[in-house]
């Protein structure tokens, strides 16, 4: 049992991972709701879009440096600049990941209730994008120390 040898080996990571991620949805979630509606009309009420992106690059921020001083601390450090851009990309190809699972399951399977909605993006494309964040950030993102054998690649 490969598999299960390999979650046991890795099943602090996998907890912190999954903390800084609540911990950054949160952030995303409560910085967005600041910047349109705090005091009714917040400073960026008619910028949705704007608003999510502000909110989303500081989650994201915080997210990588938790994820590197925290959850991945003890595997090997490359620049910040290499890091960074490869956790900012990887976190754009999860969020398609879920736009992907949204967009199948509501314009090819026509299931276009709010709960399908939140089912395929929320649930299925969280999911999914989040296993995908967690292998890729090992595999490119914080690089194995050169002493250290891992078989999950």
């Amino acid at each position: 049992m490969p598999f299960l040898d390999l979650v046991h080996r890795i099943k602090h990571e996998i907890a912190k991972f999954g903390a800084v991620g609540l911990a950054a949805y949160v952030i995303d979630v409560g910085i967005f709701n600041f910047l349109r509606f705090h005091n009714d009309q917040g400073l960026l009420f008619d910028k949705p879009l704007t608003a999510k992106v502000i909110s989303a690059s500081v989650a994201t921020t915080f997210a990588y440096f938790a994820n590197r001083h925290w959850t991945f601390k003890h595997r090997a450090k490359t620049t910040i600049r290499r890091e960074y851009t490869l956790f900012f990309v990887l976190n754009i190809v999860g969020m398609g990941i879920s736009l992907v699972c949204l967009w199948l399951s509501h314009y090819i399977f026509e299931l276009t209730s709010p709960l399908a909605d939140n089912i395929s993006a929320n649930g299925i494309g969280l999911v999914l994008g989040t296993a995908f964040r967690f292998w890729s950030y090992r595999k490119w993102v914080f690089l194995e120390q050169p002493d250290q054998a891992d078989t999950s690649a």
